[in-house]
């Protein structure tokens, strides 16, 4: 089985793509749609992404780096396992550029040569202990959690995750999944997090999942199923440029994947961990240094104080485990 992963990235002192963003960001609020500082910019920590992949995780086939066209200086383009995608590769031109994660990351499917297996990360996920391929891919199946968790959220976020629901319930009756695939939906490694399973039982119809922040693995087939499915809905929003309430999110192909059934059980909460450096700055230093988890999220925002103290913290960390060039780096 030939495993890729996907990553996209973004370089916001790029000037071309200052100036293009200001062009299009005009009267925009900037806090509803998702528009900061924290949501693009990179703190220099992209190299120990493509370090903790070649040391601790040397088995994938092939790295698919998404951008709008952008690159870093430092990377290696020539490297046999990077394959540079643009934007304009996958995604229709009437919806460019788009400074909207979920319109790019719905596209991913088509990226050329993709392995019918991959594993999807944002750029602040970082593998940093040795990780083994069935950590997200066992019998030919993505792993997964498949646990409800019911929300009383009024956040554009929760919105959209609602709006994927409508779509699920569309297409997937709850009770003949959870009759054929009642051990998936009630393995014993999910623990407490199962709670709403057991609760909503008796109901007809399915609510949000818990959606962990993980490297997601995915199969290629599921997206030209939803596709074949929402192809409408999921062309109309592609033209939302920046963040909406009518947006749909990767978690629609997520939750899709696990309703088909196409899924192995797997706590990822046991060895994934996410990080808001606003409020856990030291203990995200110490999970990297310690490798506590195999995977975990360096979570930004605008309102971390002593943001460049905390940056070099976290830096130093990672080059404490990370030390040697990869041979992703010129």
């Amino acid at each position: 089985m030939e495993i890729d992963f996907v990553v996209t990235w973004v370089d916001m002192d790029d000037p071309k793509w200052k100036e293009e963003f200001a062009k299009y960001s005009n009267n925009q609020d900037n806090e509803k749609n998702g528009i900061s500082d924290a949501r693009f910019r990179d703190y220099g920590f992209l190299k120990y992404w493509f370090r903790g992949i070649e040391k601790f995780a040397p088995w994938v086939r092939k790295i698919h780096f998404l951008t709008s066209g952008q690159k870093p200086g430092w990377l290696d383009v020539n490297n046999p396992k990077l394959n540079l995608i643009s934007h304009k590769d996958i995604i229709p031109a009437q919806f460019l550029p788009t400074y909207n994660s979920v319109v790019i990351e719905r596209y991913m499917h088509k990226i050329p040569g993709l392995s019918d297996h991959f594993v999807y990360f944002n750029d602040d996920f970082y593998i940093i202990r040795p990780i083994s391929p069935d950590r997200f891919f066992r019998n030919g199946l993505p792993c997964d959690i498949a646990t409800f968790l019911f929300n009383l959220s009024w956040s554009q976020w929760y919105k959209t995750l609602e709006n994927n629901i409508r779509i699920i319930n569309r297409h997937f009756d709850k009770k003949e999944v959870w009759l054929r695939d009642h051990d998936k939906w009630f393995d014993k490694s999910y623990g407490s997090r199962t709670i709403w399973n057991h609760i909503l039982k008796g109901y007809g119809k399915f609510i949000t999942l818990r959606t962990p922040h993980n490297a997601q693995p995915y199969l290629k087939s599921t997206f030209n199923e939803v596709w074949q499915a929402a192809g409408k809905e999921l062309t109309e929003t592609s033209a939302n440029r920046f963040r909406s309430v009518t947006d749909y999110t990767p978690e629609l192909f997520r939750t899709w994947q696990i309703c088909r059934g196409n899924f192995e059980p797997y706590n990822t909460y046991q060895d994934t961990k996410m990080f808001p450096l606003l409020i856990k700055s030291k203990q995200a230093v110490r999970a990297i240094r310690n490798q506590e988890y195999s995977l975990i999220c360096i979570n930004d925002n605008v309102h971390i104080r002593n943001y460049n103290e905390v940056m070099q913290n976290i830096r130093d960390a990672f080059q404490n485990i990370l030390p040697d060039k990869s041979s992703f780096e010129l």
